[in-house]
């Protein structure tokens, strides 16, 4: 079982002979209900030898209740990547210990399904865009609001601006001024992907595939000719990375 603590959602995977079996979110907040999906997931495993729990965390507070809860739940207590596991590729950023474990993780993913040098947007709570090379190097990337945090700045940072629910707008105008926010929004986070890996490309050398994740890449980015595939599920195939290339080296090392 991998587990994924975001900013206010907990990820569940459930991966049975490296094949991703199960996914699903949970909010943070709701105990109630994190308890019981984090229960049904675990009796996916119950009937396999040596069932292990892998996490990686954005959130220490909620990771602290999350392991908890994992704890009265399952024999196997959760090894967290960048505590127990070793981060899956090199980090070549000026600090790699304070770089989020979530975005080398999902470009971990990234790389070892491309082989090649390629870019992550997670659309979440934060806007990611973040870049490998061609060796599969986490080199850096860059941070922005989400799409909610726009919406919620727009309306409690102004007078008069409503409170808006994100959809993709419709045409080139905003004929309203809900529409007017959501045109903002939207092409403002798809303008500065774009600007972003035009970039990456130039010092790369080359145009870079683009994978989006996150819960609001497909209102954003859907059918979008710069984004190569969307993967809701990348994060899930880096924590399992992670834990596996771990213990295959641990193994090696005996």
């Amino acid at each position: 079982m991998v587990l994924n603590v975001g900013n206010s959602r907990l990820g569940i995977g459930v991966f049975v002979a490296g094949e991703l079996k199960h996914s699903s979110r949970v909010a943070i907040a709701d105990g109630s209900e994190l308890r019981r999906q984090l229960a049904e997931a675990w009796k996916l495993l119950a009937w396999t030898q040596l069932p292990a729990v892998a996490g990686a965390s954005v959130n220490p507070a909620a990771q602290t209740e999350i392991e908890a809860i994992v704890a009265e739940i399952c024999p196997s207590a959760v090894q967290w990547v960048g505590r127990q596991l070793d981060l899956p590729i090199d980090v070549k950023t000026d600090a790699p210990a304070q770089t989020g474990v979530d975005r080398v993780l999902n470009i971990a993913a990234a790389y070892e399904q491309m082989g090649k040098a390629c870019v992550v947007v997670d659309a979440g709570t934060a806007v990611t865009v973040d870049c490998c090379d061609d060796q599969g190097a986490f080199v850096g990337g860059a941070i922005a609001p989400g799409v909610a945090m726009m919406l919620d700045a727009l309306h409690e940072r102004t007078a008069a601006l409503p409170r808006v629910k994100f959809a993709a707008p419709v045409g080139a105008f905003g004929r309203d001024t809900h529409e007017a926010i959501r045109q903002g929004v939207f092409h403002g986070i798809r303008g500065m992907v774009r600007e972003l890996v035009e970039n990456y490309a130039t010092e790369l050398g080359h145009w870079p595939e683009v994978i989006a994740t996150g819960g609001d890449a497909a209102a954003l980015f859907e059918g979008w000719e710069l984004i190569h595939a969307i993967a809701p599920d990348l994060i899930f195939y880096g924590i399992a990375l992670a834990y596996a290339e771990h213990h295959i080296r641990r193994d090696e090392g005996r």
